[in-house]
């Protein structure tokens, strides 16, 4: 079994850790009881099957959940049972990785045209003497 992050790209469980932790959540007196919270490691270390790039942009959407060890940890206490905070905790991998896989697009960079720079400079006068006229009455007498 792995985790489907899209067609043609998986990851397999080797790379990924599930543990167990009683969850502060809803749930009276099975909170004290059952370990419903899940720890979910993702062992970019051992990862094969993500390029490099992709990687390094995962390292830097991971943000707080990127430990020392070179992992993403994620943990999801939201549900009542292992199962249901289980797969929560996977889709937001999934998302995450989702987000990394895309490329952020150069940027060109651009000069302003002839045109804009006369208008910007025509607006600008134009308020220069907008707010010259705003100042002091003077006398010519």
């Amino acid at each position: 079994m792995s985790l489907v992050i899209r067609p043609g790209l998986e990851i397999p469980d080797s790379e990924l850790e599930v543990a167990f932790i009683r969850s502060a959540g809803p749930g009276g007196q099975n909170v004290n009881k059952v370990a419903s919270a899940v720890q979910l490691r993702f062992l970019l270390v051992r990862n094969t099957s993500l390029r490099e790039d992709v990687k390094a942009r995962l390292r830097a959407l991971a943000g707080q959940r990127l430990t020392d060890a070179d992992e993403i940890l994620i943990t999801s206490r939201s549900h009542r049972s292992q199962e249901q905070n289980r797969r929560e905790a996977e889709e937001r991998l999934r998302e995450l990785i989702l987000r990394a896989s895309i490329a952020p697009k150069k940027r060109v960079a651009t000069k302003p045209s002839r045109a804009s720079k006369e208008r910007r400079l025509t607006s600008k006068s134009r308020s220069q003497s907008t707010k010259r006229l705003r100042g002091r009455v003077r006398n010519f007498d």
